[in-house]
Order: C-alpha cells, then sequence, then structure tokens
C-alpha cells in the first residue's frame, strides 16, 4: 500500500473526474484577499470544502440516539456561511466536492488542525473502492463553548491510499447503502 501524491491526484481529477469540482493548488484566501482556511490539493491528500447546508443536533424532543431508528426531528437544518454548533454537541454538513473513488484506492477522511486546535472534532471516515457521492461530515464540539464550522472552506482533509492490487469486492458491487449520496445523508440500516 502506499499514499497517493499530489501529481497522482491531479491526473485522476482531471483524467477519470475523481474530484469535481476540483481545486489543482491549494487555496487560501478568495478572490478579494480575504484569508480562508485553505482547501485543493496538497502534498499527500486534498483538502475538502463544506456546502452551506448543515444538520444541527438538538434534544428538543429528547430522543435517544440509535442508529437502526434514528429520529430525523433530532436535527435543526441550517443553511449559510457558517453554522454555530452548540456546546458538548454535533453537527452534519457535505462536503462540496463529489468524489468517484478509483477501485484499487481507499481514502481515509480526516480533521483539519485549525478545527482541531478549537476543539472541533471531524470524525475519521472511510471512502471505500468505488464508492461515489458527496462525504457526509461529521463535527462535534467538543467544547463547553458554541464553535462555529465556516462553509465554503477547508475542513478536513482526504489521504489516498492506493493497494498493491484490486479488491475482490467493492463498495459499488456489494450496493453500499451511501452510494451515490447528496446533500447531508442521515444514518441508514
Amino acid at each position: 500500500m502506499s499514499i497517493k501524491s499530489d501529481n497522482w491526484i491531479r491526473r485522476m481529477a482531471m483524467e477519470k473526474g475523481m474530484i469535481e469540482p476540483f481545486e489543482a493548488d491549494q487555496v487560501r484566501a478568495d478572490a478579494e484577499g480575504h484569508k480562508l482556511i485553505s482547501y485543493g490539493t496538497s502534498s499527500y491528500g486534498y483538502d475538502v470544502r463544506c456546502a452551506d447546508e448543515f444538520k444541527v443536533f438538538t434534544n428538543i424532543n429528547t430522543s435517544i440516539v440509535d442508529p437502526k431508528n434514528f429520529d430525523a426531528g433530532s436535527f435543526v437544518e441550517v443553511k449559510g456561511d457558517r453554522c454555530i454548533i452548540p456546546p458538548n454537541s454535533f453537527a452534519l454538513a457535505r462536503t462540496i466536492e463529489y468524489f468517484r473513488i478509483p477501485r484499487d484506492v481507499l481514502v481515509i477522511c480526516l480533521g483539519k488542525s485549525t478545527y482541531a486546535r478549537c476543539g472541533i472534532i471531524v470524525n475519521v471516515t472511510p471512502l471505500e473502492p468505488e464508492w461515489e457521492g458527496h462525504v457526509t461530515l461529521e463535527f462535534s464540539n467538543t467544547t463547553p463553548l458554541p464553535a462555529v464550522i465556516h462553509a465554503n472552506e477547508g475542513v478536513a482533509q482526504m489521504l489516498f491510499i492506493g493497494g498493491d492490487e484490486i479488491c475482490d469486492v467493492s463498495y459499488a458491487d456489494r450496493g453500499g447503502k451511501y452510494q451515490g449520496q447528496r446533500g447531508v445523508t442521515l444514518p441508514r440500516t
């Protein structure tokens, strides 16, 4: 196994549509020169952006969180340039980028240090061979204060790990339940 470089990521994005929309370089400021949390291609990964649609967890219904019987009413939908996550709570969002993962690659989503240093944790998530869709991101606010996530800026890094051989059964082969997801997707069983 090997971690794929920036050159491989650029080639796969341009030739195979692996990431759309794709930014070939690291973007650190907008067109007016305002600083951003960086996104785009890095040395050995790709920093994704968060879209402007969020689902913020709330306990107004005093529900039990059960992945087999998830209550969609446990979330409040928010649309905007930023999302405020209550203390000791979490929010779901999605990437702006749509991914098409090659059959011989596993992708691991990790949080960016800028958010981690503020107590905002991005859940580690795998993108399996031949999975495609928008990535649903999970943000945990581990602090006793409200925390902000910024839309249209970098929020997580994707690391691409190439297998030594092609997998026998891919995510697409087994008809994975999150295949082709668009928008913020809640738990499914």
